[in-house]
């Protein structure tokens, strides 16, 4: 329980807003994009500064609240809600600045990237930024950040220069390669383990129209368009991202696709991609010249906010007969709205060692993953079993890698898979950085206990 007293001190602490159940709006705010995640905290902080979030942390710590921190809230784990605690919210906080000269930009952590985009290609530029416009840059950068850009220009955390991030004893630090870089490390791949992010500073690239879109066979292919996929990638070049999916298209129906963005020469793109455009009999073939924005708003009518969602995911030794032929077993599902995924890795982001940032899977080219959503939470036990049976099915073929932004809630064994080889090194910096384990509402590192408690 938190006083009257207390939380009126809080509020007027503040320069943001600050909700409590009963509040109006206080349900709104609560609300994230997976509509199975149903908590509530015991109050909301929408902050508009680094200040804000600093007295935030400062207040949690008194009070021995649990914290939460959302930025887009699109964890499919419902990281940015907790449930009785504090949730300091960032949504507010979308303030950006592109600097054109040294093709860098400043950005807020409330962003979803479809509006960091929109800044960004006004002036030719982009980075590495995901594939939905509802997906907030903070915690798809933490965490990795895949994306369309991701082969020829590494990933979201590897364009990342800096970051302002409060600590767990509310300091505001500077995370760079020559601040702080033990946690600058850790800040890219680790998650929101380390602190709360304030700003992000990224490296941007000249980034014109692209090639982009998909082909879509019939789903009953799903075999042949695999092993298609397999012999195309096997020949990528660093321009070229692609990913194989199965889901619905309206008036057309179930169908399995190649989709992705050639970001090069259009027209040595249009050489590259004639083989996929001409491989068998496709019922659609939506790729062409478009503004990046464009291509990056073209799968979001699959995945709108307000669905019951479950995911599983993990990374593949390789892309197998035995995986092409598991995923083509399951390529139809109990919901119309689901969604199987193998994604492509290779170029930029097999090149960055994987001890260099904390984000440990560089040998992997490809990332298998099952998006199941559907409406009817009476549907979610069927939905949630499909998706173990079509996972354990593809047992035989994973490694022990999984991409922590694709993670359930599913416990430390799984975070240390997510952190691979990389995760003593991360227990290290937690406990310089939060011994207490103050930001454990996330795919948790564990700091190391001291001697005298490790001991009793």
């Amino acid at each position: 329980m938190i006083s009257e007293a207390a939380v009126a001190s809080f509020r007027a602490s503040l320069r943001c807003q600050t909700l409590c159940p009963g509040d109006p709006g206080y349900d709104m705010a609560r609300t994230v994009h997976n509509a199975s995640i149903d908590r509530h905290p015991a109050i909301i902080a929408r902050c508009t500064g680094a200040a804000d979030v600093m007295a935030c942390v400062r207040f949690a710590r008194e009070q021995d609240l649990l914290v939460s921190v959302r930025g887009g809230g699109h964890s499919i784990a419902g990281k940015a809600i907790c449930d009785g605690g504090l949730m300091i919210d960032l949504s507010a906080m979308k303030g950006i600045r592109v600097n054109p000269v040294r093709k860098t930009v400043r950005a807020e952590p409330g962003l979803m990237l479809g509006e960091f985009d929109r800044e960004t290609q006004a002036f030719g530029l982009a980075t590495t930024m995901g594939v939905l416009p509802r997906t907030g840059i903070a915690g798809l950068t933490l965490g990795g950040g895949l994306g369309q850009l991701m082969n020829k220009y590494g990933l979201a955390c590897d364009n990342l220069i800096s970051a302002d991030v409060v600590t767990a004893d509310a300091r505001l630090l500077t995370a760079s390669a020559d601040e702080n870089p033990d946690l600058f490390w850790g800040l890219r791949g680790g998650g929101g383990n380390f602190g709360i992010v304030t700003s992000f500073e990224y490296q941007l690239h000249d980034v014109g129209p692209v090639l982009g879109g998909g082909v879509f066979h019939p789903v009953e292919k799903a075999l042949d368009v695999l092993r298609f996929y397999r012999e195309f990638t096997s020949l990528c070049p660093d321009e070229l991202n692609i990913e194989a999916v199965t889901l619905t298209v309206p008036d057309i129906g179930r169908v399995i696709g190649l989709g992705g963005c050639y970001c090069g020469s259009l027209v040595e793109g249009e050489r590259v991609l004639r083989p996929l455009r001409a491989f068998g009999s496709p019922v659609a073939d939506m790729f062409g010249v478009m503004p990046y924005v464009q291509l990056q708003g073209m799968f979001e009518p699959f995945f709108p906010p307000g669905r019951h969602a479950y995911t599983k995911a993990n990374f593949l030794r390789d892309l197998t007969d035995h995986a092409i032929e598991a995923f083509a077993d399951y390529a139809t599902a109990p919901s119309p709205f689901t969604a199987g995924s193998i994604e492509h890795l290779h170029g930029a982001v097999s090149r960055v060692n994987p001890s260099d940032t904390a984000f440990p899977h560089r040998q992997h080219a490809y990332l298998f993953s099952i998006w199941s959503t559907w409406l009817d939470p009476a549907e979610s036990l069927r939905n949630i079993q499909w998706s173990r049976d079509f996972f354990d099915a593809m047992q035989p073929s994973m490694t022990t890698g999984v991409y922590v932004n694709y993670l359930e809630e599913e416990g430390d064994p799984h975070a240390r898979a997510a952190y691979g080889g990389n995760y003593e090194r991360l227990v290290a910096v937690k406990t310089k950085y939060d011994p207490a384990n103050f930001f454990r509402m996330n795919h948790n590192i564990r700091p190391a206990q001291p001697a005298a408690a490790a001991a009793g």
